[in-house]
């Protein structure tokens, strides 16, 4: 299989909007044409829009849009914005007098790491759009949904890193299947190749890790709640030709690759979900399409924080590399 780009993906734009100041911001997927789509709720603490629509036993038989947004659960208000830029170009399904786009929508927590007040609103995720439309080239690390983004919060702030939004794809013959995923985790980032942290809690010299999975077990007689606030959430979009049912086992194929790259991943905590969107131009097996899913979510995660920017106070990998 070959690396390329997120934009090898024809049937597919990506456009973000952030406000830097306050530390937030949202990321678009929109396929114009509709999709078919899936999805998988892993961790604790979720936070979604729509997404029961997408179970194969209901009537959802296209996607147009999947954001991703800080904010909290006030970042979900962005889906509004989408939507009515949607509509006004006709792209959604007929409702006579009307379209009505199908949107759907995941947030992360980055509250704390910016300013409260300001929360991606319908004008960041109009924005957002109007960005895709322009095609400009994804960038990663501190920008849309992974603005606000953090990583390795199981020490608390003081020892907490830089998360952010990353993109992978893989081609292998026509088939090209591509993620991009927002790390906001309470956990470590791990090398695939090395099984080493990249990005994460980091130590009491602030430049090396003390391990999450062994914070977390050395505290285990702590009840309270005191880390909440994360999330890892994506996309992976493929132009496999799958239905829907297969469409919602990519989803929990794709989080494998956060399984891989997130230690410890899918916790209380954490309120991780991966969107698939299939655009259906190339017939291909279910199995062929999850493996190069996996290798994608992982490859984004670790392109998010290696590309993330230092911000409020939170150190970078380039940082630590210094």
């Amino acid at each position: 299989m070959e690396r390329v780009g997120i934009e090898y993906i024809k049937k597919l734009a990506v456009g973000q909007a952030q406000n830097f100041e306050a530390a937030t911001g949202c990321t678009v997927l929109i396929c114009p044409e509709g999709a078919v789509g899936g999805v998988d709720v892993r961790g604790g603490s979720p936070g979604t829009r729509d997404t029961d629509a997408l179970n194969p036993i209901n009537n959802r038989k296209q996607v147009h849009a999947v954001l991703l947004s800080g904010g909290s659960s006030f970042g979900l208000d962005a889906a509004g914005g989408v939507m009515r830029f949607l509509e006004e170009r006709g792209i959604g399904r007929s409702a006579g007098v009307t379209v009505v786009p199908n949107v759907c929508a995941a947030i992360l927590f980055d509250l704390k790491c910016g300013d409260f007040r300001v929360r991606p609103d319908a004008e960041m995720g109009r924005a957002a759009c109007e960005n895709a439309f322009k095609h400009e080239p994804f960038r990663s690390g501190s920008f849309g949904a992974g603005t606000g983004a953090t990583v390795g919060k199981a020490r608390g702030r003081a020892f907490a890193m830089k998360g952010g939004v990353g993109s992978c794809a893989f081609r292998h013959g026509e088939l090209i299947v591509g993620a991009v995923m927002a790390v906001n985790c309470v956990g470590d980032i791990v090398d695939g190749a090395t099984g080493r942290i990249i990005a994460g809690t980091r130590a009491d010299d602030g430049r090396s890790f003390a391990g999450s999975e062994a914070v977390i077990l050395d505290g285990y007689r702590e009840l309270a709640d005191i880390i909440s606030g994360n999330t890892v959430i994506g996309c992976v979009v493929t132009n496999a030709a799958l239905d829907k049912a297969q469409a919602t086992k990519l989803a929990s194929l794709g989080q494998n690759g956060i399984a891989r790259s997130v230690r410890p991943a899918h916790t209380v905590y954490d309120g991780d979900t991966v969107f698939t969107l299939c655009t259906g131009e190339v017939p291909a097996t279910l199995d062929a399409v999850g493996i190069l899913a996996a290798a994608a979510v992982e490859g984004a995660i670790a392109d998010a924080v290696r590309s993330a920017s230092s911000l409020c106070g939170y150190p970078s990998v380039a940082d630590l590399a210094k």
